[in-house]
């Protein structure tokens, strides 16, 4: 997973982080470095949900692998991006879109890469890849909606990844360790005066401790979604368009 940075840049300073959608529409047809940049971050963060699509319809591990590398390769190159209206649109869409039509494109499927060839432009583990998706239930979804929850999935780890950063460099990552499952509202959170008696805190200061950070869990979680939506876009709705996959 790639690192986050709250740097403002020079398209816009104060309006964009430094992988932001927002950032790479504005920049369209400028090869600005920061968003092509901008634009790799996030393939490299969200390359398993199009893997999973890739997946689920219908072609096998190594061929998926192939195909989803060779995918990002072509994306990623000077000048794909040039063409795509994308001015109100989300990420998800747009690279959802940009598969579909590359998957209905391949005439002929040997012509992806090999793994181990070329240069990697998105790092794929093939172990990690496979792991995950014999976990997917994909069998009973379809590949769209499967593509929707691995996409939401994906924005719930980044939070949580950057919740846990914050709290490490603060010094409280043994709290964090502790609270941390209570932020899905999982069930499995541990009780707050174990927590206190673990860490010689009052009960109480645990209990507003876990307050803050799912608090802050939702702000992080928020952040990530305005990334990769378009300025025209209500992140409200998106935000509920995710939740709502796992319930369909």
């Amino acid at each position: 997973m790639s690192s986050h940075s709250t740097s403002a840049t020079n398209l816009g300073a104060g309006r964009f982080t430094s992988t932001d959608w927002r950032l790479i529409v504005s920049a369209r047809g400028t090869d600005q470095p920061v968003a092509r940049k901008a634009l790799a971050e996030l393939c490299e963060a969200y390359w398993y949900p199009i893997y999973s699509f890739v997946r689920a319809r219908g072609y096998p591990a190594d061929k998926a692998q192939d195909l989803t590398q060779e995918f990002f390769m072509r994306l990623l190159r000077p000048g794909f991006f040039d063409s795509v209206d994308a001015e109100k649109g989300q990420f998800r869409a747009f690279l959802l879109a940009a598969c579909k039509h590359f998957l209905s494109n391949q005439r002929d499927h040997d012509r992806a890469l090999k793994r181990g060839g070329g240069r990697l432009t998105v790092a794929i583990d093939p172990a990690e890849a496979e792991e995950r998706f014999a976990r997917e239930p994909w069998h009973d979804v379809t590949p769209e909606l499967l593509f929707v929850r691995r996409w939401a999935v994906t924005v719930l780890d980044r939070a949580t990844a950057r919740l846990g950063e914050e709290m490490g460099r603060e010094g409280k990552q043994a709290l964090f360790d502790r609270l941390g499952s209570a932020l899905l509202r999982d069930g499995s959170a541990l009780p707050y005066a174990r927590v206190a008696a673990e860490l010689g805190m009052t009960q109480a200061a645990v209990k507003m401790a876990a307050l803050r950070l799912r608090r802050r869990y939702r702000d992080l979680v928020r952040e990530e979604v305005v990334a990769t939506v378009g300025e025209h876009v209500d992140v409200d709705a998106e935000i509920s368009a995710l939740f709502q996959a796992f319930r369909s």
